[in-house]
């Protein structure tokens, strides 16, 4: 799994622009632990390429993603936005992740009222929706969403080795810290 989605993200991301990934959740919930898990397990590799925000110790979630979203465009001039989200599905489904284009809408399977983020998405099917959505989150096998993170995280270390031996010329841009978030 993990080469397809490097092969496929790397095919998605475009060579002129800085590369921000979000990784939505929060380490407060097992199920929506993923973004957070992928964002510390990228932070852990150094990208050379990709700004990462959203880690356990500093998680992106409903209640700084607003001003988060902005601090990234002030800091990111026309930045590409690669989403990454836990969300819940059909029993048949947990485990599978999906990639695609256009936006994320995070909290949607409780009913939150949050930006839509990013140009291209990742989610990871965790547990199983349509009922007690918060439970359920919070009754997720950690197991789970750990396999899940770490074949994520892997694919996008694929993908940024890959795109920085590419022909074109990046420009470093530090990541905000967390005071200039504010």
């Amino acid at each position: 799994m993990s080469e397809q989605l490097s092969h496929y993200l790397l095919e998605s991301l475009p060579k002129d622009k800085q590369v921000i990934i979000a990784c939505i959740g929060t380490d407060r919930s097992t199920g929506d632990s993923l973004g957070p898990l992928i964002g510390s397990m990228l932070r852990d590799h150094s990208l050379r390429t990709f700004h990462v925000y959203g880690t356990l110790e500093h998680p992106l979630h409903a209640l700084n993603l607003k001003d988060t979203v902005k601090a990234i465009y002030r800091t990111h001039p026309s930045p590409f936005i690669l989403a990454i989200d836990a969300c819940l599905g059909k029993n048949s489904s947990i485990g599978s992740v999906s990639i695609g284009q256009g936006t994320l809408n995070p909290g949607a399977a409780l009913k939150k009222d949050l930006p839509p983020i990013g140009d291209i998405h990742i989610s990871g099917m965790v547990n199983v929706g349509g009922f007690m959505e918060y439970v359920v989150l919070q009754n997720t096998r950690l197991h789970h969403v750990m396999n899940m993170a770490a074949k994520i995280a892997a694919a996008i270390r694929m993908a940024e080795e890959k795109r920085g031996r590419g022909a074109y010329t990046y420009q470093p841009l530090i990541a905000a810290t967390k005071k200039q978030q504010r």
